[in-house]
């Protein structure tokens, strides 16, 4: 689509909004030629306290013109932000004509849609005033408004309990059994990379030895820790036993004795009963096992190698073990799945009775082989009815949302959602979808993520390890460099530099 602006550089929300709305289309910049049937003239104008925005917009020789207006107020940081709201809502108005169903989350395009519901709460709004912010200012469903609202909710209760030094930690193993077919994350196929695991638990060691050094100087409290992935469970028993025997003793006392500990045991087929004995013996308090469908052919065409009854047999251990929390992974959208298999995957999942359940919607994500080999998948009608059944039949199960996310490209435009039974919620999952607290991040590939604990817009500051795990065993002076750089972080926020 030929984007042309007048009177503004909004570029950033318009390129979202097109994107979001009209999937396959491109931003281009130039004048419209007479042969051009798809473009939008985006206008913006003021005069005194007043603007306007014009939005001419014509999709395959279909046109549709909206104009948009209000009053600036508030300082100049408040005023570009109004300033790129009307741009951003005129657009969408046009955009809307030529939807065939409302967007679910109306104009927003950002990962974390409830932050506005958390916003609204901690400046002392109800959450049904929160939910009718979103409908009437960003045009969200009165479903995924009711929805933000309450995992809105959720992130402004938890963050109500954090202190200015409490932080959580993420731990990342980026190895897998094998390479699923929706999956673009960096993470390395066991077979081939072998070799690679030993050393690479060397290096994770070493670095978390000297990262709780820097927490405890500090004086942090690490208040969630999350071992992720790839599948950490693709880990021996013994180098698991390794990795967690090093954190105890290198966050100490930093660990806070309440918090959580959170392991992706993730693929079945690498969970033992060695394995799960090992995490309940360093006071794991949570497991993830993530079938994802519970429909074997679906495996089969995601390219996992494990069956509906290894997943089964996974599960009887995990509840023999006895951890206090576990969680289940779907996702809604997967290569070859219906609305029917769907519902028998989740009610399959209830039976097995944890308290987490985590629905995802497929995300078509660049470099997956879903999209090199064009594997068929379902339709945005066929995925918005698996996520109202699993709305509707967890909410009857005691299930309440408690975190949600989006990512860009996502079957329908719909969502990630946590669920959970009361006092089962994950704290690291709204702790890190809704910016509450600082992220120290460890391994290949991890991504540092610094929230100012005072400052009132939240002001965040980011740093990555190196993203292969080759390149971030030979760099240790990287992740040294990272650490210096949150322990910095904190003290300039002391000094009053971070509040500027």
């Amino acid at each position: 689509m030929k984007l042309i602006f007048e009177g503004h550089d909004e570029r950033y929300t318009v390129e979202q909004s097109l994107l979001n709305l009209f999937p396959g289309e491109l931003p281009v910049y130039g004048p419209v030629q007479p042969e051009d049937d798809t473009w939008a003239y985006v206008g913006y104008r003021e005069k005194d306290e007043f603007f306007t925005v014009k939005v001419d917009l014509t999709y395959r020789g279909k046109n549709a013109l909206r104009y948009f207006g209000g009053r600036h107020s508030g300082t100049a940081y408040e005023r570009e932000g109004q300033r790129r709201h009307a741009v951003g809502a005129c657009f969408f108005l046009a955009a809307w004509v030529f939807q065939k169903t409302p967007p679910p989350w109306g104009m927003l395009t950002g990962v974390r849609p409830d932050k506005l519901a958390t916003q609204a709460l901690a400046e002392g709004k109800t959450p049904e005033e929160a939910r009718t912010l979103l409908e009437r200012n960003y045009y969200v469903t009165p479903e995924r408004a009711a929805l933000a609202a309450e995992t809105g909710l959720a992130a402004f209760e938890a963050g109500g309990d954090l202190g200015p030094r409490d932080i959580a930690v993420y731990i990342g193993v980026p190895f897998c059994p094998t390479r699923c077919a929706y999956c673009s994350f960096v993470s390395q196929s066991v077979e081939k990379s072998l070799s690679l695991v030993e050393p690479y638990v060397d290096a994770l060691t070493a670095e978390l030895a000297a990262g709780g050094s820097m927490v405890r100087r500090c004086g942090f409290r690490v208040r969630a820790l999350y071992m992720g992935g790839g599948t950490p469970t693709t880990l021996s028993a013994a180098q698991l036993d390794r990795v967690l025997t090093v954190c105890e003793e290198a966050f100490g006392p930093a660990l806070d004795p309440g918090g959580e500990i959170t392991v992706e045991a993730g693929r079945p087929d690498t969970i033992t009963a060695e394995k799960l004995a090992v995490l309940k013996d360093h006071g794991v308090t949570r497991v993830s096992v993530n079938p994802q469908t519970m429909e074997d052919h679906v495996l089969r065409a995601i390219g996992r190698r494990h069956s509906p009854g290894d997943i089964e047999a996974a599960m009887e251990l995990v509840a023999k073990t006895g951890f206090r929390h576990v969680n289940m992974d779907l996702i809604a959208g997967l290569p070859e799945d219906t609305a029917e298999g769907f519902r028998r995957s989740l009610d399959r999942c209830l039976r097995f009775g944890t308290d987490n359940i985590t629905v995802h919607t497929l995300s078509l994500k660049k470099g997956s082989r879903i999209l090199t080999e064009g594997l068929s998948i379902p339709g945005p009608q066929a995925v918005g009815e698996m996520l109202d059944y699993a709305g509707s039949v967890l909410r009857r199960a005691g299930y309440a949302p408690y975190y949600l996310y989006r990512q860009k490209y996502m079957s329908g435009s719909f969502e990630n959602i946590g669920w959970s039974l009361p006092g089962g919620a994950c704290l690291y999952n709204i702790y890190i979808m809704s910016e509450l607290c600082s992220i120290l991040s460890f391994g290949a590939g991890g991504s540092t993520k610094m929230v100012d604990p005072v400052l009132k817009s939240r002001r965040i500051q980011r740093v990555f390890n190196p993203k292969y795990p080759k390149e971030y065993m030979e760099r240790p002076e990287k992740t040294e460099a990272n650490q210096a750089a949150f322990a910095a972080f904190y003290d300039r926020g002391e000094s009053g530099e971070n509040r500027a």
